[in-house]
């Protein structure tokens, strides 16, 4: 089930409790913590199962016409059960009904990691397309893949 959260210490809990769960895609403490403290002013959608909160996708607005998947996850043992999907679908519709003409997301460069790897061929099922990696952004060591898509 997904639902949108307005309540901000709500979503900071959610946030917390998924993020240090993926330690694997989020182990920069001050990256993670960032992520908790700002999801509090965006769009939150959060997946529950089994009666907890198993995931959450957040919205930025980057621009008039562009909104960002500024951070997602789904805690691991909810992997590949749909959860993601159907956040970003929800996401998606969510971004549309308010006006948006585009979505774009970041993430580490295909090829550079393997966990981040399942994290763009995700992206890319969901219909992104490739943008750009700027390396400028998290380093050259983290080359940030710029994915977008119209909500046309």
């Amino acid at each position: 089930m997904i639902e949108r959260i307005n309540d901000r210490e709500l979503k900071q809990k959610i946030a917390r409790k998924v993020l240090e769960a993926l330690h694997d895609w989020f182990e920069v403490d001050e990256s993670r913590e960032k992520y908790i403290a700002d999801c509090a002013d965006w769009i939150f959608l959060a997946a529950k199962e089994d009666g907890r909160y198993a995931g959450f996708l957040c919205l930025k607005e980057t621009g008039r016409e562009t909104v960002e998947l500024a951070v997602m996850g789904v805690l691991k043992e909810y992997h590949r059960k749909g959860l993601g999907r159907a956040l970003f679908e929800e996401a998606k519709k969510i971004a549309t009904e308010e006006g948006y003409s585009f979505m774009q997301v970041k993430t580490v460069k295909m090829g550079v990691y393997e966990d981040y790897d399942r994290t763009n061929r995700f992206y890319l099922s969901c219909g992104f397309k490739e943008l750009e990696v700027i390396n400028e952004i998290w380093g050259d060591e983290n080359p940030c893949q710029i994915y977008i898509m119209s909500l046309d």
